[in-house]
Parts: C-alpha cells; sequence; structure tokens
C-alpha cells in the first residue's frame, strides 16, 4: 500500500456512558495527534446512528478528526459473529472502503481475520483473566475468543503498560505479534479549565477538603472498599467526605450502584459519601484541582485515565496497589492493598490531617512533554503495522 499522508486510521465510537475511559481515552489521543503531530494523522471516526449525538459532536471538534455514521456500527454483537463465522464484517470493511482507511483501530470489536487492512488490536487490559468471577461464563468467552481471534489474526497488538505486557505473556503465551506498549498521557483543553473551580465545589454542595473518585460503578472499582473505610472513620469520630461521580451502568451487575447506595444509607454515610452522578469533563477536572487527594481504589486497570489527571495537576493520589498504579505513578503516591479498608481508611485520616491552604492546581510543567511522548509512539505503532503487514503479504504470509 502506498504511503499518503495523512494516515486515515478508522476508529469506532466508545460510548462514554458505557466506559467512560474509554471515551476519553479516544479525545485525549486525537487532541494530543492534533497538538504535537498535525496532518500526519487522520483519526476517522465511526459511529452508530443510535449514539449521543453530543458526544460524537464533542469529538468532532477536534480539529481534524472525521466522523461517520451508519448502522454498521450499531451492530457490534452481529458484527462479531459475523467476522468470527465469516472472517470479515462486510458492513463495516464497506465503510472503511468508502473513506478510504489505511488502518484500523480494533477497540473491544473484531473485523474479521480476512479484513483488508492493516489493524491495531488494543488490548486496554485482562481484567477477565486476573477477575473472572466479575464475567458471567458468556462474558468471560465472548471476550477471550475475541483477543484470541485477535491475536491468531496477526493484529499487531497495543497495550497500555509493561503490567499488561506481563499479562499478555502470562496468559497467552507464545505470542508472536508485534507487540507495542504505548503509555497515554493526558492534557484536558484549555478551555475545559476555565470554569471556576470554587464554584462547581459550592454547586455540589461539598465541603472545602474532600477527596474524589472519579471512577464507573463497576465492582471491579471497588467502590465498596471506600465505603467501609468511611464507616471505619465514623467510628474514630473522623468525618471524612468522598465525592464520586461516573455512570452508574454495569450491564454484567445492574444493582450494583444500587446496594452500594442502600449500604451507605444503612451505615449513616450519607453526608460522607456523595455520588454526583455522571458529570461534565470540565466539572471532572475542577474536582481533580480542588480536592485532597484522588482515590482510586480499582482491583484491576490498564493505565487509569482519572490517575493519568490527577498526575496532569500534581493532585495527591491514594491508590490500590496493584502494579500498573505503581507504574503509573513511578511510586509518587499513597498505597493500600485493595481489600485493606483500614489501610485506605488511615491514608484518608493522613491525607486529610496534613492537607495545607485549598488552592486550585494547575497543570504540571511536563503535561505536555509526556502527551507529545503518547503522539509519537502511537504514529511509531502505526507505521510498524503498516509495514508488517506489507512485509507479511510480500512474503505470502
Amino acid at each position: 500500500m502506498a504511503k499518503r499522508e495523512p494516515l486515515r486510521v478508522a476508529f469506532t465510537h466508545i460510548p462514554r456512558r458505557a466506559w467512560a475511559g474509554g471515551y476519553n481515552y479516544q479525545r485525549n489521543l486525537f487532541e494530543a495527534l492534533h497538538r504535537y503531530r498535525p496532518g500526519e494523522v487522520r483519526p476517522v471516526l465511526f459511529a452508530g446512528k443510535n449514539d449521543d449525538a453530543a458526544e460524537i459532536a464533542a469529538l468532532g471538534q477536534i480539529p481534524g478528526v472525521e466522523i461517520f455514521q451508519s448502522r454498521a456500527f450499531d451492530r457490534a454483537g452481529h458484527g462479531l459473529v459475523s467476522a468470527l463465522a465469516f472472517g470479515i464484517d462486510r458492513p463495516a470493511v464497506a465503510e472503511f472502503r468508502a473513506h478510504q482507511i489505511d488502518i484500523v483501530f480494533e477497540s473491544a470489536r473484531f473485523f474479521g481475520w480476512r479484513l483488508p487492512f492493516p489493524a491495531i488490536a488494543w488490548f486496554p487490559d485482562f481484567q477477565h483473566r486476573l477477575l473472572p468471577n466479575l464475567f458471567s461464563r458468556q462474558a468471560y468467552w465472548r471476550r477471550d475468543l475475541g483477543f484470541r481471534a485477535q491475536i491468531a489474526s496477526g493484529r499487531h497488538i497495543m497495550l497500555s503498560s509493561v503490567s499488561a505486557l506481563g499479562d499478555l505473556t502470562r496468559f497467552y503465551p507464545g505470542v508472536t505479534n508485534g507487540v507495542s506498549v504505548v503509555r497515554f498521557a493526558t492534557e484536558p483543553p484549555s478551555d475545559s479549565l476555565t470554569t471556576d473551580a470554587f464554584d462547581i465545589v459550592a454547586r455540589y454542595g461539598l465541603p472545602q477538603r474532600f477527596l474524589y473518585l472519579p471512577n464507573q460503578f463497576w465492582r471491579h472499582k471497588n467502590h465498596q472498599l471506600v465505603i467501609d473505610a468511611l464507616g471505619l472513620l465514623k467510628q474514630r469520630g473522623v468525618d471524612a467526605v468522598v465525592a464520586a461521580s461516573g455512570s452508574t451502568h454495569d450491564p454484567r451487575e445492574p444493582e450494583y450502584f444500587h446496594n452500594a447506595m442502600r449500604d451507605v444509607a444503612a451505615r449513616g454515610l450519607g453526608t460522607n459519601f456523595r455520588h454526583l452522578g455522571m458529570i461534565p469533563l470540565d466539572h471532572v477536572y475542577a474536582l481533580l484541582r480542588t480536592s485532597v487527594a484522588l482515590i482510586n481504589p480499582s482491583q484491576c486497570e490498564g493505565w487509569s485515565t482519572t490517575v493519568e489527571e490527577a498526575k496532569s495537576f500534581g493532585s495527591p493520589m491514594i491508590l490500590s496497589n496493584i502494579p500498573v498504579h505503581r507504574e503509573q505513578t513511578e511510586e509518587a503516591a499513597r498505597y493500600f492493598a485493595a481489600n485493606d479498608a483500614e489501610a485506605l481508611a488511615n491514608h484518608m485520616s493522613e491525607v486529610l490531617e496534613q492537607a495545607g491552604p485549598v488552592v486550585v492546581r494547575d497543570l504540571q510543567a511536563r503535561v505536555g512533554e509526556r502527551v507529545r511522548a503518547f503522539a509519537i509512539h502511537f504514529i511509531d505503532t502505526i507505521q510498524l503495522a503498516i509495514l508488517s503487514q506489507a512485509a507479511a503479504v510480500s512474503t505470502g504470509r
């Protein structure tokens, strides 16, 4: 395939309600490519007809991004069946051809081993292997077979951490695919930082000193441990407040959020654990910039978006002691075992006691450097995948 500039890379829309981290990942990537490598890559986002118009419009406002909507991308389940049974998701491939795609970025969707384009398979994490108890048998095998199909199809695999690379080699030994570790970074756009942060804190009725937990309500995100830690603090006479935001929708366990909030009410923690719902990104940044610390108690992450955003502002962090958190923060955080509510409570209490005057944090000096590296490594990965495909075609493999 003759190289042309810019390379047209196909992405599929990730609804924020379904996976806020995935949505933010692509948004950050598109902005990083425009800011630091303009004109080299053209993100072409394919969305379904039923996808949220406001979400798609926000991505379309990023310079260089093209948006196309098609019913071919409303049928992810049927597309996977077709890709596995016949080797190709024909409706999706027809759209890729019509819009002159050079390479496909596969995220939680397999387009078939006969896909006539180079492709990168992004494996954000291996949660189904690390926490199989959280998956139904059908969901486990659907995810695992998808990974195995992408590996067997010779996809270039993209991971977000060295920790995930270790998981890949442990769970899928003998992989000979090209593999790249591309650590993402985030640089919030300047217009999202103009909101008055103290006004947002007041709007949600939060005290000046609060801790922030911006994770979706999925069981592996481990909100229950934070509720248990707040219960311990209440027994000690410590009146800590945790503001939580994010989607409450988990198709694997629809009642999880409601059960958690019933527990909050039963233990008299309604003023201590406050769920704000799905809030605008500028509000998320405002709370990150003013909170005493970010909490991420997750049992599994690929490369945490919330941690990366906290790093961008230099926010203190209290994190579960999983390998990727230590890798991501380079030991510059407080850590606790993901099942140790007492250790978390101790960290929360100490951070609140030691907190200085309330301030609104600015972006850190090295943010641009990290985001530039993210954009460069992503483009390098695209080029490796294209060269690998061309070599395979020339040798008849």
